[in-house]
């Protein structure tokens, strides 16, 4: 595999050195230490904490021409010690491409783009390139795309996911480790994110339509036929005064969420944030609407963000959201923040959550499920290497209990890991123009 690399290394430099207007090499290197002791769930009393490194190494060539760009990365994420040191291959499956997509361009502000790619709009609350996680995430999508002076963007995307190639049938299998129900293993997808800029205003709307394959009765099996939901809203920022920031978010779900289940759902989120100089305050709300009975009535109401950067929300601890807390209660938070500037190249972020239910808890008459304080130290070292540290810890209440399942867990849940991440730009080659 190593061989393979550097001859397509070598084989890009050759030929674009002599035809292209712009080629880039550059590298993500990101090795994190981490420390869990309740991270994304209650730790049970007695439990030993968990600890690990792992790390990023990924690789990525761009090149630019007038009317055509093109962009590749591969990567390996692997946790420090998964591979014998002697081990004549890498046997872990950590190598991938990460994006691989072109991009044509058609004058009058129209382009499409082609590939695997990373789709991220807004704040990424709905589709998002989620940069926390070590592998990313990525789509394979083709985009018409619009922009003009006058800051009008105009995306259309287009999905059709298959397992394999087929000579009988279209049938997809979603099985993802036995769920065959996740959101995130779609055959279809279709959306559209239009997007305005003013002097002091920003307006987006993004409509996304997912298709699922029928599974029988046993709920594992794919069969003909297709469920569809769709996601819709908007996302406003208005800059009324120097410092003052003010966005909002209103999301809907709507459609099929099995072949006899509906789903009816609703996202709403405000935050104000305010930098009189160094300092940003921020202050902040989301409700995701919720569902007390599972779907059982016919008709599930509980939100999910979908592709969403969902580690940036709701606690970086991820109880919420993030490959959990689907179909269920729903959640209420509301937040402060501040994000301190500590030196000429490092800030501090303090982040405190209030965590509570949107619906009734079985088994409980509290919704209120917990707090939560996130600190991140950032401190830049070069101009293309950073160090994070960060901190969080959870002060759980007795329906998060009820809610994870965990009926005795330690006192202490917290989760501390220390990230640098490295982007060195390794050939940057630009041919003089011909006279």
């Amino acid at each position: 595999m190593k061989n393979k690399l550097y001859f397509t290394i070598l084989l890009l430099v050759l030929v674009f050195k002599g035809n292209a207007q712009e080629l880039s090499i550059d590298a993500d290197i990101r090795p994190r230490l981490e420390y869990l002791h309740g991270f994304g769930n209650l730790t049970p009393a007695g439990v030993d904490a968990a600890i690990f490194v792992q790390q990023r190494s990924r690789l990525k060539f761009g090149y630019t021409a007038d009317k055509f760009s093109t962009y590749l990365s591969v990567q390996d994420v692997s946790v420090w010690g998964d591979t014998p040191q002697i081990a004549a291959a890498d046997n872990n499956n950590s190598f991938s491409l990460a994006q691989a997509w072109i991009n044509f361009k058609f004058g009058s502000g129209w382009s499409t783009k082609i590939g695997r790619q990373a789709l991220s709009y807004d704040d990424q609350r709905i589709l998002g390139g989620l940069d926390w996680a070590m592998q990313g995430r990525f789509h394979d999508a083709a985009l018409i795309k619009y922009k003009n002076e006058n800051g009008l963007k105009l995306d259309l995307g287009f999905s059709f996911n298959q397992n394999g190639v087929s000579r009988i049938n279209t049938l997809f299998d979603p099985n993802n480790d036995g769920n065959a129900r996740a959101v995130f293993d779609y055959k279809g997808m279709a959306y559209a994110w239009l997007h305005k800029d003013w002097a002091k205003f920003s307006g987006s709307f993004l409509f996304v339509n997912n298709s699922y394959q029928n599974l029988d009765t046993d709920g594992q099996t794919p069969i003909d036929g297709t469920v569809n939901r769709q996601t819709f809203g908007t996302h406003l920022v208005a800059k009324p005064a120097k410092g003052l920031k003010i966005a909002l978010n209103l999301y809907a779900q709507t459609g099929k969420f099995t072949e006899t289940v509906d789903l009816s759902a609703y996202n709403a989120g405000l935050e104000v944030t305010y930098k009189p100089g160094k300092t940003l305050f921020g202050i902040g709300g989301e409700l995701l609407s919720g569902d007390d009975n599972g779907g059982t009535d016919g008709e599930i109401t509980s939100f999910f963000p979908i592709f969403g950067t969902n580690h940036k929300f709701n606690g970086y601890m991820d109880y919420f959201y993030v490959g959990n807390h689907a179909n269920s209660v729903g959640l209420q938070d509301i937040y402060a923040k501040a994000v301190i500037k500590t030196g000429k190249s490092s800030s501090l972020l303090a982040k405190l959550h209030y965590f509570s239910a949107a619906e009734d808890i079985a088994g409980t008459d509290d919704t209120y499920l917990g707090t939560e304080l996130d600190l991140v130290f950032t401190q830049k070292i070069l101009p293309y290497a950073t160090l994070k540290i960060g901190y969080s810890q959870m002060f759980a209440g007795d329906s998060m209990e009820i809610l994870k399942g965990v009926a005795d867990p330690s006192g202490l849940q917290n989760w501390g890991w220390a990230m640098l991440v490295v982007k060195p730009n390794f050939l940057k080659w630009s041919p003089k123009p011909k006279q």
